[in-house]
């Protein structure tokens, strides 16, 4: 039986937000040659509608088909505001099986009401906005997608993606998501939890003393980094260096070293086979249970689970 998807194009919509997911179903129904998915591309008021890119796409009115899977695309942030456009989510989603977004299709979604209570993620960049708006739900802002129940969330652009290939493995299994991954030329499965950005480039201190004080621990992760070590770093006071690193970073040295060490451990198991132990240790973790609570805190899963998923793929 084909599953039945309802893409759901807000104006102004992310191209990539709707290409790249429908191109994944498609190429699954290539690869498993017959009509796995069927689908339609809708929008409140039918019709032409246009792109932030100022392209326009052609969609149906959404009127009161059901479907398998609704999926809503992200866009404009204004846009996904609209009360009438959250009214007409609110309306399809009670007719939907499985719930989806991309990017900020995440405020239509939780804007009907649908992420109370719920884990859910969103483009970095609006991930605050989100939690602030709607703090029924629970925004994990560094994962790649989230799944929570019937309800889907992920990322921005490239992300929805990884989004489609995770349903498609869920509905039909790993080999024929391998298979479209191979088709589409990316990462058979970037899992969920996989920060969407790097530790480093999410810091990004505003002086040159907190830069160096990073660029010294990323050196140095293997020895103990106390606040003492990373302030002489910095050229500061212990005091001093703690008040300034948490304006700049908006986080404590102590969480900022943990996290550039589950990143370095978490790059040492894609690159190579060296025991969870080993790895442990020469990233500075003082043994290999303090970093599996950072790896579950950060990643979702302990770094045995991300290594088989690794060389899964």
């Amino acid at each position: 039986m084909t599953h039945r998807i309802g893409f759901y194009v807000p104006p102004f919509h992310q191209l990539l937000d709707l290409a790249g997911p429908l191109d994944a179903f498609n190429a699954a129904n290539t690869a498993a040659g017959q009509q796995l998915y069927g689908w339609r591309v809708l929008s409140r008021t039918g019709g032409s509608v246009a792109s932030g890119a100022g392209l326009r796409i052609e969609t149906m009115v959404a009127d009161d088909a059901a479907f398998d899977t609704l999926l809503v695309v992200g866009g404009a942030i204004n846009a996904v505001r609209l009360p009438e456009e959250v009214a007409t989510v609110q309306r399809l989603a009670e007719r939907a099986t499985r719930i989806a977004s991309i990017c900020t299709g995440a405020f239509l979604l939780a804007g009907a009401g649908l992420l109370d209570g719920r884990r859910a993620t969103t483009h970095w960049s609006r991930a605050q906005e989100l939690q602030a708006g709607f703090p029924a739900v629970s925004v994990e802002a560094d994962r790649i997608h989230v799944a929570d129940g019937p309800l889907w969330t992920s990322a921005g652009v490239t992300a929805g993606i990884d989004l489609a290939l995770a349903l498609i493995e869920a509905d039909h299994g790993v080999a024929l998501a391998r298979q479209v991954s191979r088709e589409l030329v990316v990462y058979h499965r970037r899992p969920g939890g996989q920060s969407q950005f790097s530790a480093l480039s999410q810091m990004e201190p505003e002086s040159d003393r907190m830069r160096l004080a990073l660029a010294f621990a990323r050196e140095h992760l293997s020895e103990p980094l106390p606040l003492k070590r990373l302030a002489e770093a910095a050229r500061l006071s212990p005091r001093q260096f703690g008040r300034a690193f948490r304006r700049e970073t908006g986080e404590t040295p102590a969480k900022a070293i943990e996290r550039l060490r589950v990143e370095a451990a978490h790059l040492r198991l894609q690159d190579g086979s060296e025991p969870v132990e080993t790895i442990a240790r020469a990233v500075g973790f003082n043994d290999p249970e303090r970093m599996r609570r950072a790896f579950v805190a950060r990643y979702g899963q302990p770094p045995q689970a991300m290594r088989r998923i690794m060389r899964s793929t």
